[in-house]
């Protein structure tokens, strides 16, 4: 049995990466393959029975995974990005729970043909909307801030909501009939309410300040941060089943919020432990469907479904956003999408039996029934989302814009000519007075420490795909590319190749964590200043079917420096030692040469006729 249950976790975490590989590979909803590998390994294969072989430790083994990956959501909460949109996610999170909730069990008990009592179980479990797949959709649509924002703070917040809503659920009726039953449920609210405020809470701001205080080291802040979250959910569940998913979300939040100095680096384990947990648990909760109760799904089935989708969950939206904010274009795109993810799945997985066990024979069906919801709003919002955020015009600007960070004449330069090609661009810098420049020219500025908390809450990166950090610090200009790289993507952020002053070793650490070198390795800040001052000039060519790349070759200068260059379509490429580039017919090569007072030499001259960054002489 060992050795059985040794191969089954090693085949759910093989399955579970490998559909997250695959869905990046080919650019397909990750959900969708973990969810197919599931079922193939379980109910089809039968190669894994989590049931049988993972027994009475697979519904708290769950809990606990659910629990983290709801504080990693939750330690993404931000204030001052939820306070435009505070209304409408209030809304979202209050009145359209409670509309989705009599909505969804309507549909379950006239449609699916469930009892009330299964009915109003399903309809609660299905009141969530998962971050885990609301995140890549909102990335695949580049919708605009706003409209985002709603979306991603209703799945955020309302996970745990649900999860209680659907256990306060299961313990009315398990005691329907009970004259004490109201009662009991609205006691276990109170209950699961202060027990998330002062565990969940007070538990946040404790480790939060050891943290700040150096009471803890740094190899340990991770781990030590992962063992707390376990802990306050366990401890929470003590005063109340299931609170513990809602502690941990309210202490996600204050510590989002503590202005912690090693954020980055917590978000950035308890993010990769959170992919693993994901893949893991919808190929076991997949897995652990009954065969037979796949075959009894039928057309009703197929109606409840397809009603979630075009009626339960607009209908929810509509009505709980009226006079709001939200234009009427917001809230139709809000109202259309509604994907559900790994906490939905994991409350049918532990709802679903545990009804069935208690006499309710129809509560089979909610474990299928939630799968089929997953699987139907993943792909109809992932085909949807963006043709419609399209036509309601709620589809932020091309990521095509170039974010330059440091303010200096040879930068402003290569703003204006990048504006010049149409491409979106930012110039910022600590100082407002170097930006003066820049604002007269009708550049698009930002001014302030981006690294603070308030530079950072200022900053919009709304059409912004490139980072160039060009500032005399090298270490402030790693640090940006640090801070940047999840967000824009590690082959868009670049910074200027280093001084050469520092001994090897330093070069080499600061290489691990720093951005990709800008144009090359002799492109240091005081190189590109001097040149500035012996007047070097920037210049664009356009490569044609005529005057091809091997044409500019000829003629450039040997010591000039290729910069980047823009595509037909607008895109940008930077050239770097480690990504040359690549010119094409159609492409518009910028680079950076000598004045008509210096000598250039072309590069026919010195028998040069191909590479794609210039040399040093």
């Amino acid at each position: 049995m060992e050795n059985h249950l040794e191969l089954a976790l090693m085949m759910v975490v093989v399955l579970g990466l490998s559909a997250q590989w695959l869905a990046w590979r080919f650019n397909l909803p990750a959900i969708v393959i973990m969810i197919a590998a599931g079922l193939l390994a379980g109910p089809v294969l039968g190669l894994i029975q989590p049931d049988q072989q993972f027994g009475h430790l697979l519904t708290p083994v769950v809990g606990l995974a659910v629990a983290v990956i709801l504080f990693e959501d939750a330690f993404s909460f931000q204030l001052h990005e939820v306070r435009h949109t505070a209304r409408g996610v209030l809304r979202l999170i209050t009145l359209g729970v409670l509309l989705t909730w009599a909505f969804g069990t309507v549909a379950a008990h006239y449609l699916a043909g469930l009892s009330w009592s299964v009915a109003t179980a399903l309809g609660a479990i299905l009141v969530t909307t998962g971050p885990t797949v609301v995140g890549p959709l909102l990335r695949q649509a580049r919708l605009k801030m706003r409209p985002a924002s709603f979306l991603k703070w209703e799945g955020i917040i309302n996970d745990p909501i649900g999860a209680l809503l659907a256990i306060l659920t299961f313990e009315y009726l398990l005691l329907y009939g009970n004259d004490n039953a109201v009662l009991v449920v609205v006691q276990g609210l109170a209950i699961a309410m202060a027990t998330a405020g002062v565990v969940g809470g007070g538990g946040g701001y404790l480790l939060g300040r050891a943290i700040a205080r150096g009471w803890m080291p740094e190899y340990l802040k991770a781990p030590g941060m992962l063992g707390a979250v376990l802990l306050v959910y366990a401890v929470a569940n003590l005063f109340q089943k299931e609170a513990g998913l809602l502690a941990t979300t309210v202490m996600g939040v204050v510590m989002a919020n503590m202005g912690l100095a090693s954020t980055l680096e917590l978000r950035r384990f308890k993010g990769q432990v959170v992919v693993f947990l994901v893949s893991g648990l919808f190929v076991v909760l997949t897995a652990d469907l009954d065969p037979e109760t796949l075959m009894v799904l039928d057309a009703g089935d197929a109606l409840f479904v397809a009603a979630m989708i075009l009626l339960v969950r607009p209908a929810a939206v509509m009505l709980a956003t009226i006079r709001t904010q939200m234009s009427w274009q917001e809230r139709l795109l809000v109202a259309f999408v509604g994907p559900r993810g790994i906490v939905t799945a994991a409350m049918a997985g532990i709802v679903g039996p545990s009804l069935a066990g208690a006499g309710f024979a129809d509560a089979r069906e909610i474990l299928p029934l939630v799968f089929s919801v997953i699987l139907a709003t993943v792909l109809f919002h992932g085909f949807t989302v963006g043709p419609l955020a399209r036509k309601l015009n709620l589809v932020a600007a091309r990521r095509d814009g170039v974010l330059i960070v440091g303010a200096h004449g040879w930068t402003l330069r290569l703003a204006t000519l990048l504006r010049e090609l149409e491409v979106p661009v930012t110039l910022a810098d600590s100082s407002w007075h170097r930006l003066r420049p820049a604002r007269m020219a009708g550049i698009r500025t930002q001014s302030g420490e981006l690294l603070s908390d308030l530079g950072q809450e200022r900053l919009d990166l709304t059409g912004t795909g490139y980072l160039l950090a060009a500032t005399d610090n090298d270490a402030y200009n790693a640090l940006l590319c640090t801070q940047l790289s999840p967000e824009l993507g590690r082959g868009r952020v670049f910074q200027l190749a280093p001084s050469r002053e520092p001994e090897k070793e330093a070069r080499t650490f600061s290489r691990t964590f720093r951005g990709q070198v800008a144009f090359s390795e002799e492109a240091t800040f005081d190189r590109m200043m001097e040149r500035h001052y012996l007047g070097w000039e920037l210049q664009k060519t356009r490569l044609t079917e005529e005057f091809s790349y091997d044409d500019f070759l000829h003629i450039c200068p040997v010591n000039a420096e290729n910069l980047l260059l823009v595509r037909e379509n607008g895109m940008v490429v930077f050239n770097s030692p480690e990504q040359p580039l690549e010119p094409e017919t159609g492409d518009t090569l910028v680079c950076y040469r000598p004045g008509r007072q210096e000598h250039a030499q072309p590069r026919l001259a010195t028998g040069e006729a191909s590479g794609s960054k210039g040399r040093e002489t």
